[in-house]
C-alpha cells in the first residue's frame, strides 16, 4: 500500500481560511468602530469600550486554550506510554503549532487590558480603587500588574519552548530508523520533555493562569473547582478539534494507518471529558448555591437567574446532553458524520461557555448582540486552519520511524 506521507494544501481549503480570517478582521473593526472607539472618560463609554475588549479576551483565551489543549494531548499520551495515537500525532503536533501565533494575540489583549487606561474588566487594576476596597487590597500580592505581566510572560514563552522542543524531539526520527537501545533512549527523553511541559501545564492552565485571565474578571468571587471546571472546558474542545482534523485528512486520503478505532477513541475522550467537564459544572454551581454565601452566589445571579439565563442552560445542553445522548452509543464514536457533527457541536458549545464566563462581568443587564464575537471566533477559527495546514506540510503525516507505531496500526478498542 502506498501511503501518501506527504499533505498539499487543497486550494478550497486555503481559500475557505482566508476568507473566515476575512470575516474575523472585518467583524473586528465594525466591532472597534461601534464599541471600541468609544471616546471620553464617561462610564458609558468605559462599557462601549470594555464591551469591545470582552471580545477579543473571550476569542484569544478561548482559542489558545484549546489549541494548547492538544500539545497537552500529546504529552499525557506520551507520560502514559500510549501507542495507538501515533498513527494521527502529527495532527495534534500540528495544532500545537498555532500556539504561538495565539500566544501573542493573547498577550496583546491582555496587557492592553491591564496596562490600557480602562478598568471596566479588571477592576484590581485601577490601584486608587484597590486603596478602598479591603478584599481587592487582601488580594494584591497576587492580582497585581507586575505578577500578571510576569506570570503571563512566564508562561506563554513556557509553552511554546516546550512545545517547540517536543515537537522537534518526535520529528528527528524521520528519516533515521532507531536501533532498539537508541529507541529506548528516544523513548526516554520524550518522556522527560513531556513530563517537563505537564509540569508547567499544571502549574498554568490546572491552577493560576484561569484565576489572573478570567476569574478576576469578577476579583470578589473565587471558586476553587474554576481552574479544573476551565481546563475540562478547553481539553474537550481540544479534542474535538484534533477530531475534526483527523476527518478532514481521513476524507482526503490521508492517515492510512488511522481507522475508525482510532475515531472511537477520541470519541470517547470527548464522551469522557464532558461527562468531567459536567461534574465540575454541577459541583461549583450546587455546592455554592446550597451553601448561599452572597460573595459567592453573585456570580450566578445574572448567569441563573438574569439575563444570561438562556445561555446559561444552553451551555448546559450542547455541552452535557448533547454529548451524553449522542455518543453514549458505540456506533456513533465510530460513525465521521456524527462525530463531526458532535466535534463542531463541543466546540460551539465550549466557546459558549467561555462567552458566559466574560461577558456577565461587563454587561450583567443583557447580552450583547454575539454577531460580531461570533465573526471574530470565526477569524480564530480560519487562522487555526491556516497555520495548522503549513504545519502539517512540514513534516511526513506519518512518524513511521517511532518504536510505537506498530502498536498504533493494529490498535483494536
Amino acid at each position: 500500500m502506498a501511503i501518501r506521507e506527504q499533505y498539499v494544501i487543497p486550494k478550497k481549503y486555503n481559500t475557505l481560511s482566508i476568507i473566515l480570517m476575512a470575516v474575523g478582521i472585518l467583524s473586528l473593526v465594525l466591532l472597534y468602530i461601534t464599541h471600541g472607539a468609544a471616546s471620553g472618560n464617561t462610564e458609558e463609554a468605559s462599557h462601549e469600550r470594555a464591551r469591545f475588549w470582552a471580545s477579543l479576551l473571550t476569542n484569544s483565551v478561548y482559542f489558545l486554550l484549546v489549541v494548547n489543549a492538544a500539545m497537552f494531548f500529546i504529552c499525557a499520551t506520551t507520560l502514559a506510554w500510549g501507542g495507538w495515537q501515533m498513527s494521527f500525532r502529527r495532527v495534534s503536533e500540528a495544532i500545537s503549532a498555532c500556539v504561538p501565533v495565539m500566544a501573542v494575540i493573547a498577550f496583546i489583549v491582555l496587557m492592553a487590558l491591564v496596562f490600557g487606561g480602562d478598568h471596566t474588566l479588571y477592576h484590581w487594576t485601577d490601584d486608587e480603587h484597590v486603596k478602598h476596597d479591603a478584599a481587592l487590597l487582601h488580594k494584591s500580592g497576587f492580582l497585581s500588574k507586575t505578577f500578571f505581566t510576569v506570570w503571563t510572560v512566564i508562561t506563554l514563552v513556557g509553552w511554546i519552548l516546550l512545545g517547540k522542543k517536543v515537537r522537534s524531539h518526535s520529528r528527528r526520527i524521520d528519516d533515521k530508523p532507531l536501533a532498539l537501545p537508541e529507541a529506548k533512549k528516544y523513548i526516554w527523553n520524550g518522556t522527560v520533555w513531556s513530563a517537563a511541559y505537564l509540569a508547567l501545564f499544571g502549574l498554568t492552565v490546572m491552577s493560576t493562569i484561569p484565576w489572573l485571565w478570567l476569574m478576576s474578571l469578577d476579583a470578589h468571587w473565587y471558586s476553587t473547582m474554576f481552574s479544573w471546571y476551565t481546563f475540562a472546558s478547553s481539553f474537550v474542545a481540544g479534542v474535538a478539534l484534533i477530531t475534526l482534523f483527523v476527518v478532514f485528512l481521513k476524507n482526503n486520503n490521508y492517515l492510512e494507518f488511522t481507522t475508525r478505532e482510532h475515531l472511537h477513541d477520541l470519541g470517547k475522550f470527548q464522551f469522557a471529558f464532558s461527562i468531567f467537564w459536567t461534574y465540575l459544572w454541577y459541583s461549583q454551581f450546587m455546592l455554592i448555591w446550597y451553601a448561599n454565601i452572597p460573595e459567592e452566589t453573585v456570580y450566578f445571579e445574572p448567569r441563573l437567574q438574569g439575563a444570561y439565563r438562556g445561555l446559561f442552560f444552553l451551555n448546559l445542553i450542547i455541552n452535557f446532553l448533547a454529548p451524553l445522548l449522542l455518543l453514549m452509543r458505540r456506533g456513533s464514536k465510530r460513525n465521521y458524520g456524527t462525530i463531526t457533527m458532535l466535534s463542531v457541536m463541543i466546540l460551539f458549545g465550549h466557546w459558549i461557555d467561555f462567552y458566559q464566563m466574560v461577558f456577565p462581568s461587563i454587561s450583567p443587564d443583557h447580552v450583547p448582540n454575539m454577531l460580531f464575537d461570533f465573526g471574530i471566533a470565526l477569524g480564530f477559527v480560519g487562522l487555526i486552519m491556516f497555520v495548522t495546514a503549513r504545519s502539517l506540510t512540514k513534516a511526513p503525516l506519518i512518524a513511521k520511524n517511532h518504536p510505537f507505531l506498530k502498536e498504533s496500526i493494529v490498535h483494536h478498542t
